[in-house]
């Protein structure tokens, strides 16, 4: 599994799509934060993460698209097949390379919030009253970089799987866009309503299902500061069957 994870890393930076990917993820990472926080006049953070998901429709599949697809393309599948390694092995190398980069970009964009942390210093000397309360509220910061590790750990499960399943780098891209699309905004559905204002979705089975389902609806008491160890072990279960199907679709291409 090492082998595999450095060549990936290495093939990161070799390439170009690694400091691409970076350099997309921090300036619109920092864009966003400023347009949020300073412009905005607040220290409430809520808003950047929330807008971040939705970054991930596109950031997402730049990160995996190359994963397997180049593997194929370049007719290089079958060392991996017939490697000293298990497909396990093999699943997981490719999977925690993007997963370190993924984690790099995301640690690196926390400087955005530096700045808040001096203003609000700014604020405080700037005035005669003990204002404790001014100032970003660290612990919903710290809840929201882990949503958003969490989530990106398991969308990047998500899009590995679909670059298994494509030859090329750029249809593994569209396919996997189309499904964060769809994992991201099912909730959605649950706040449509109609002309009256109630629900278009009014059964409660069914508002269950989509809520359970969607990857956004568990995001929401991160932003709060609130540990959702029920949160978690979604994100977790997700990425594991994602990567489980990816081996499985080894093992049948190994021995079908």
């Amino acid at each position: 599994m090492l082998a595999v994870y450095r060549k990936e890393m290495r093939s990161y930076f070799i390439n170009p799509i690694g400091y691409i990917y970076l350099g997309i993820f921090l300036v619109f990472s920092a864009l966003l934060c400023c347009y949020t926080t300073i412009i905005s006049g607040t220290y409430n953070t809520s808003s950047y993460f929330s807008m971040m998901i939705f970054a991930f429709i596109i950031l997402i599949p730049i990160l995996t698209m190359r994963l397997f697809a180049e593997e194929r393309k370049m007719r290089t599948e079958q060392m991996l097949l017939t490697a000293p390694i298990s497909l396990t092995g093999m699943v997981l190398g490719k999977y925690f390379a993007a997963l370190t980069l993924f984690l790099g970009g995301v640690l690196l964009s926390c400087l955005n919030f530096l700045p808040l942390y001096v203003i609000a210093s700014v604020e405080r000397q700037g005035t005669s009253e003990t204002l404790t309360h001014v100032g970003p509220v660290t612990g919903e910061i710290v809840g929201g970089v882990i949503a958003l590790c969490l989530l990106g750990a398991a969308l990047i499960a998500v899009g590995m799987l679909v670059s298994a399943l494509t030859e090329n780098q750029l249809s593994a891209a569209v396919v996997t866009i189309g499904v964060i699309a769809a994992m991201v905004l099912l909730n959605m559905l649950n706040l449509l309503t109609d002309s009256d204002g109630q629900p278009l979705i009014s059964s409660f089975a069914v508002r269950s299902v989509i809520d359970w389902v969607s990857v956004l609806s568990r995001f929401s008491a991160f932003l709060n500061g609130v540990f959702d160890y029920a949160a978690i072990l979604y994100y977790a279960s997700l990425s594991f069957i994602f990567v489980f199907l990816t081996v499985r679709v080894y093992e049948k291409r190994r021995w079908g």
